[in-house]
């Protein structure tokens, strides 16, 4: 008698969301003001600190960036997206230009992965003010595929609202999903409730401060994902490479989730 083919084994990811601020460290309230000037000017130390965040990359297997700079002014015309991923040795990159300011900034999303999407989609976010977007990974096909949404709200709460419910609206068809970035509210916000209601990701249990850099006291960062993606564990990175510390996450695909999902290894 044969026994049954014991189950695919669980598969493990490590995700890592991360706003950058155009490569600037800001490490006090007061240097939004009296470093303002190297906001919208190339220099060294922008290179430096992405140089350092580059070194911890190879860490996960997905990464999402928020205020990456598409190449503009303030980062010497560097495609910082592009840069931190041949920096990293990751193999597949893409990016979503969002806000040009004449040449000075050109702020952008970013993905970052050691393993190639299936496509990737980009969507300008409703708001008053045009700039804001989210940009949609999916790995594998059909039912199985795992949707991974990067995205960077805005600062208005009834944006954020209109924001929160579009992206409820795109991910309600994938039931394997994970929306992570600078949402710029906390989980329990009247605003998120439009994301819960629309699909199937997860409040988290708990929060996990991300802002100020310095001295974290506010949740905006956020990794979402939906019921059947276990999530093991959340963390932030001690270094602070802008005004938001990083946030990673360590989740279980279901066997079933992206079946010829592989990783390509440095």
């Amino acid at each position: 008698m044969t026994g049954s083919a014991p189950p695919a084994p669980e598969r493990r990811l490590r995700l890592l969301s991360c706003n950058i601020l155009a490569g600037g460290s800001v490490q006090k309230y007061r240097e939004y003001v009296t470093r303002s000037i190297n906001a919208v000017l190339p220099g060294r130390s922008k290179l430096d600190n992405l140089d350092r965040l580059a070194e911890l990359l190879p860490q996960f297997d997905v990464i999402g960036l928020q205020e990456a700079d598409a190449g503009s002014l303030r980062s010497g015309f560097l495609n910082q997206t592009r840069y931190l991923a041949e920096t990293a040795g990751m193999p597949f990159w893409s990016h979503q230009p969002n806000r040009p300011v004449a040449k000075l900034a050109h702020s952008a999303n970013g993905l970052i992965s050691r393993m190639e999407p299936h496509s990737v989609y980009d969507y300008p976010l409703p708001s008053r003010i045009p700039g804001r977007g989210a940009m949609l990974a999916r790995f594998g096909e059909g039912d199985d595929a795992l949707a991974v949404m990067i995205a960077h709200l805005s600062l208005s709460a009834p944006a954020r609202a209109r924001q929160l419910a579009f992206i409820g609206e795109l991910l309600a068809d994938f039931p394997h999903a994970v929306l992570m970035g600078d949402l710029n509210t906390e989980a329990h916000s009247t605003e998120m409730q439009h994301l819960f209601a629309k699909c199937r990701l997860q409040p988290p249990e708990q929060p996990t401060p991300t802002f100020p850099s310095w001295k974290p006291r506010r949740a905006l960062d956020h990794i979402l994902t939906s019921a059947d993606i276990h999530l093991d564990k959340v963390w932030t990175l001690p270094q602070a490479f802008s005004d938001h510390l990083p946030i990673a996450a360590e989740v279980r695909l279901p066997a079933h989730v992206a079946p010829r999902l592989q990783r390509v290894r440095r």
